[in-house]
């Protein structure tokens, strides 16, 4: 989602989509069957090699910040989980360098890296990781209906979602798209639910803008035990 370039509130999601998407179940249970083969990207590949680098010299349980936008929210769920290594992604250059750090407070347990979830998912699923926990926090919605296929849920890379594992945890403020991704994950065969978010202390930007902006927000949040 793009940010407002003003400082008005965030306006709620609107969509020409008023319920769960008539293709859903077509779609995820394709995506499910059918292995995704479209070719890594270099650029992802040295991406993946450098979390790999870094990992190996800090063994411990992995936290995967998807979409981590400036990377707010991985130095907070670093702070939050000091045993835990974070790894934030983002596709955007432009975001993670405005990562911002409090130059009194030494958090060394968090790693930002440029690259598409497409393929880092992938090459981590490839590579046998298990997550101890995974962070979707407020993806773009693609609110169209013509655009379920950029949802993770209905991607083609959803499958490798599953195979990372871990406890998962989506927030959105558009709670067709929580549903929508709930829906997914019973499809794959776990009973996870959609409920109602109240942060007491809010981590990324978009958290606080809509938290502010006193607009519901919603969660799934289910423990994948094994992969998939």
């Amino acid at each position: 989602m793009k940010k407002r370039s003003d400082n008005t509130p965030p306006r709620p999601v609107t969509s020409n989509q008023t319920g769960i998407h008539p293709n859903l179940v077509t779609t995820v249970t394709k995506h499910l069957r059918h292995r995704f083969q479209k070719p890594y990207a270099d650029h992802n590949i040295d991406a993946f090699k450098k979390a790999c680098t870094w990992i190996a010299e800090r063994p411990n349980p992995i936290i995967l910040d998807s979409f981590c936008g400036t990377g707010e929210s991985s130095r907070q769920l670093a702070r939050q989980f000091p045993n835990a290594v974070v790894i934030g992604v983002d596709k955007s250059a432009a975001r993670l360098q405005r990562h911002q750090v409090a130059h009194d407070e030494i958090i060394d347990n968090y790693l930002l890296v440029r690259a598409d979830v497409d393929d880092f998912w992938r090459l981590a699923a490839e590579a046998s990781w298990q997550l101890q926990q995974h962070y979707l926090l407020y993806p773009n919605p693609w609110p169209k209906s013509a655009q379920l296929q950029y949802r993770v849920h209905g991607s083609a890379v959803f499958p490798a979602l599953l195979q990372l594992g871990g406890t998962v945890t989506l927030r959105s403020n558009w709670k067709l798209y929580v549903d929508e991704f709930t829906a997914a994950l019973n499809l794959a065969g776990h009973s996870a639910h959609t409920a109602a978010y109240l942060p007491t202390i809010t981590i990324t930007a978009f958290e606080r803008k809509y938290h502010l902006a006193e607009q519901a927000l919603w969660e799934c949040r289910y423990s994948i035990r094994s992969s998939t």
